[in-house]
């Protein structure tokens, strides 16, 4: 499959609309963030503030297939992906990968060192939901099994670390995984 990565930019309503319809489609019946494209179109425009990066892969039509943001954090050593949102069809091409690897670039020019990801347990996809995590953290991340097609999987396979949970972030046994990765 072709595509290419480009920034979103402001002028660019065709880009801001692909990436918040691909971010609606992505999680509606998912978690309770962006249920309507209104929402969806809301955190793409959040992307675009200054300091933030956001890229999208575009196929050879333009159409936008992926969509990528960074935030930077801790004086710009630290970044965090937020969000990375592939089209349903076009998932497990190496959309996903690609973007990835260009925030990587990017930010590790800018001088960060670490790379990092929280992916939500809303709907118990891991063995750490519907646990009690506080009984023992390490033990649970340490032995964490996939149980449901959850995504913190893509990001190890890229190299990322669970480095954390944040145990009932979404209400009673559904946990943020936070996941990190040295860019440098």
């Amino acid at each position: 499959m072709y595509f290419r990565i480009i920034d979103v930019t402001s002028d660019r309503p065709d880009l801001v609309n692909g990436a918040a319809a691909l971010l609606h489609d992505a999680f509606r019946n998912r978690t309770h963030d962006w249920q309507d494209l209104a929402s969806a179109r809301q955190e793409v425009l959040e992307s675009l503030n200054e300091g933030r990066i956001s890229r999208v892969a575009v196929d050879e039509s333009a159409f936008v297939v992926g969509w990528i943001g960074g935030i930077p954090m801790y004086s710009g050593h630290v970044w965090e992906i937020h969000p990375l949102v592939v089209a349903a069809q076009h998932r497990r091409q190496g959309v996903g990968r690609a973007l990835v690897r260009d925030l990587e670039n990017i930010v590790r020019a800018k001088g960060a060192i670490t790379l990092w990801v929280g992916t939500d347990d809303e709907n118990h996809e891991t063995s750490l939901s519907i646990v009690d995590l506080y009984a023992d953290i390490p033990g649970a991340i340490r032995d964490v099994r996939n149980l449901r097609e959850h995504p913190y999987e893509f990001w190890v396979r890229l190299g990322f670390k669970i480095v954390g949970v944040m145990p009932d972030a979404n209400g009673l046994g559904k946990p943020d995984i936070f996941l990190a990765k040295r860019v440098i």
